[in-house]
């Protein structure tokens, strides 16, 4: 399996006519789902220098920041694995040295060849839990297979509770705002329930049903297309339509008659937020630089402390969080895929023909 280094990161990758997928050996980051015939790769390349997370020092390396966030946006890219944590950690956790959205995204990760394409491996001590990830590649189809084991022996109802979310992201030139178009199979949603980023255009914790936003300046948000404005952010969740086997969503860059998006089982994430950074962050190592699109499918609606995702408990009558008993595992089965079409037609609402 070919060893190189990605934008100075260790990486390894697989290729076919069609497509190549970079992975890093630190965070375990899908950091490149490159598309041969239009030259391009949907996932974020943040604008500042990327490190090993292992090199990440607060003392030595100012330049990301003094937050709990600063270790995973040293080395964060592209598809990225929020484990056990969906959100900031608490004070005695951040102490503890978990990072925000948990320890995957800063793990070292092992990675062998297989026959049918790679596997990627690592071991989260601090939660007690080892994640294997399996990748494949077809023509323009990637399929990944995970698995997650609880190595406690600590069992109901004494069990841990787990966020696991899948945090695709997405950036120019695949984004480009007020035209590129988005589908999902999204049903009720909510917007994050206060103010999220100094340039929300959402009204916090209002419900609607996608993909018509409720706009805090007055009137709704498609947000089946990227936003148009110069600056701005927000946080909604969607509850994926449970009455669909399996739940997708799909990016349109018309200006590369691109589509490119991610098929999963339903029952295994029931939710997907999107994240809209449109240069409104000014700290480090943000600056303002960034437009980026998160759309991230899990078990947890919202980026929340774990106090707050257990005492939330449910939204629209689903679960917010998923127990992993003692000694026990889960594994899950999901496609990444590109297709050239001219628009977006109908056979993207059915997303087992995008397969």
């Amino acid at each position: 399996m070919p060893r190189t280094k990605y934008r100075g990161r260790r990486a390894s990758y697989l290729e076919n006519q069609v497509i190549r997928l970079t992975v890093l050996e630190e965070g375990g980051h899908i950091a490149e789902i490159l598309d041969k015939r239009s030259g391009v790769n949907p996932l974020w390349t943040p604008p500042w220098n990327s490190i090993e997370p292992s090199t990440y020092y607060r003392d030595t390396c100012p330049e990301y920041g003094d937050g709990p966030d600063a270790s995973l946006l040293s080395g964060i890219m592209g598809h990225s694995l929020c484990l056990d944590a969906f959100g900031a950690p608490s004070e005695d956790e951040i102490a503890a040295g978990i990072p925000v959205h948990g320890e995957a995204s800063t793990a070292s990760f092992e990675i062998h060849e297989t026959p049918e394409g790679l596997t990627a491996n690592a071991s989260l001590p601090r939660a007690a839990l080892s994640f294997g990830r399996q990748i494949e590649i077809g023509g323009a189809t990637v399929r990944i297979v995970e698995t997650v084991h609880n190595l406690s022996a600590l069992g109901p109802p004494d069990c841990v509770d787990r966020a696991c979310n899948t945090w695709v992201t997405l950036e120019p030139p695949v984004l480009e705002r007020g035209i590129t178009q988005f589908r999902a199979s999204a049903t009720r949603s909510k917007v994050f329930d206060s103010k999220f980023g100094s340039a929300d255009y959402l009204i916090a914790g209002t419900e609607f049903e996608w993909p018509q936003a409720p706009q805090s300046g007055g009137g709704r948000a498609d947000l089946r297309v990227l936003n148009a404005a110069s600056i701005s952010s927000a946080f909604s969740t969607h509850l994926m339509d449970p009455r669909r086997e399996h739940a997708f969503f799909v990016a349109f860059a018309p200006a590369y008659e691109l589509a490119f998006g991610y098929v999963w089982k339903q029952a295994d994430f029931p939710w997907m937020g999107i994240w809209e950074e449109n240069h409104s962050r000014m700290n480090q190592p943000w600056s303002g630089r960034t437009l980026a699109r998160g759309m991230e499918f899990g078990v947890s609606p919202f980026p929340e402390s774990r106090r707050e995702m257990i005492e939330r408990n449910k939204l629209f009558g689903v679960p917010t969080y998923r127990w992993l008993s003692a000694n026990s595992h889960i594994a899950v089965e999901y496609w990444a895929l590109a297709r050239h079409v001219r628009t977006i037609p109908d056979v993207l609402e059915g997303p087992s023909r995008l397969l």
